[in-house]
């Protein structure tokens, strides 16, 4: 088959579907304007942030399969693509670990106040009398709002940590999903108010949707405790970034961001955040699935699903049955 990869994606990826005969196209600088001009005979596209939109899907004559190196496929277009009875697969729960440890990195960052201690010496500063105080992590009370594979792998790191965990009841959650919150010892709350009341730590691990859309928003902010910790590795979509701004101005919330509302979709760009310039974040810049280990389990996934394509099998299909 003829495949595009339009980002980076691993030399032994590559060089393994070579030997089995496929044609390959690296193309990593393609961006969601440029794509649908270099479809052209491609069966196979392979993206990791690169948009796809319905151009794309349409000037894909002969496409028969999009995959999404990574677990969210919110910058595919997967309606169209349904349209034309082409499957969107992604790669779930390969990146999971490396998510949560961005997610854990973050919180002890923000309790210790690691950046600002590192810049200080580098600027020839020493302040032992601010950087003693910090409230520490052991005993506090962790919300966790989405319970997929990352959500579980925080929830794993977090009690190490010694920190209690609270998640939301879901009438449809899966017994092996219930079976490693029981293991883990973490507490399902019936409601959003008991959440938030109780937990002085709130984790974000859900995808864009309509229902997610803004649901940190000011009603929500206004419910939760001051001085909590808030931290987004999910989507940016999540947050009211105005919102939030304010309840850090109002309440000294702190927040620990890997992803922000209008991030660029480039690799480089010059971006101005009032949320990620904001003194009490501390930000990355969406690279929490950037580890060699994560990617190497995705592209791994990856291969199995055009494998199994090769063979008229589907797998990991996010819309619909085609």
């Amino acid at each position: 088959m003829k495949i595009l990869f339009a980002d980076r994606f691993p030399d032994f990826g590559i060089a393994r579907l070579e030997q089995q005969g496929h044609q390959c196209q690296l193309q990593p600088d393609l961006d969601g304007d440029s794509l649908p001009a270099a479809i052209g005979e491609i069966q196979v596209l392979v993206v990791r942030s690169t948009r796809v939109s319905a151009a794309t899907i349409a000037a894909g004559k002969a496409l028969q399969l999009v995959i999404r190196a990574g677990a969210g496929t919110n910058t595919i277009d997967k309606a169209a693509a349904a349209r034309r009875q082409i499957p969107v697969c992604n790669v779930p729960g390969k990146n999971a670990a490396a998510v949560a440890e961005l997610v854990m990195g973050l919180l002890i960052a923000i309790d210790r106040n690691i950046p600002d201690n590192v810049i200080d010496l580098r600027q020839g500063q020493w302040d032992k009398k601010r950087y003693t105080r910090a409230r520490g992590l052991c005993g506090r009370h962790m919300g966790i709002l989405g319970v997929g594979a990352i959500g579980l792998a925080v929830a794993e790191r977090a009690r190490a940590f010694g920190i209690n965990l609270q998640v939301l009841q879901k009438e449809d959650r899966s017994a092996a999903v219930n079976t490693q919150l029981v293991a883990l010892g973490v507490e399902q709350v019936p409601n959003l108010d008991t959440l938030l009341a109780q937990c002085d730590i709130l984790s974000l691990h859900l995808p864009a949707s309509p229902d997610s859309r803004s649901m940190v928003n000011a009603g929500f902010l206004a419910r939760v405790q001051p001085g909590t910790v808030l931290l987004n590795a999910a989507r940016g979509e999540i947050i009211d970034e105005p919102a939030l701004i304010a309840a850090m101005d109002e309440k000294g919330i702190r927040v620990g961001l890997d992803v922000y509302a209008d991030e660029p979709a480039a690799a480089c760009a010059p971006f101005t955040s009032a949320l990620a310039a904001h003194p009490n974040t501390y930000g990355t810049h969406h690279i929490g699935a950037s580890t060699d280990q994560a990617q190497t389990a995705v592209a791994e996934g990856v291969l199995e699903i055009i494998d199994a394509f090769g063979r008229s099998e589907i797998l990991h299909c996010v819309n619909g049955q085609v």
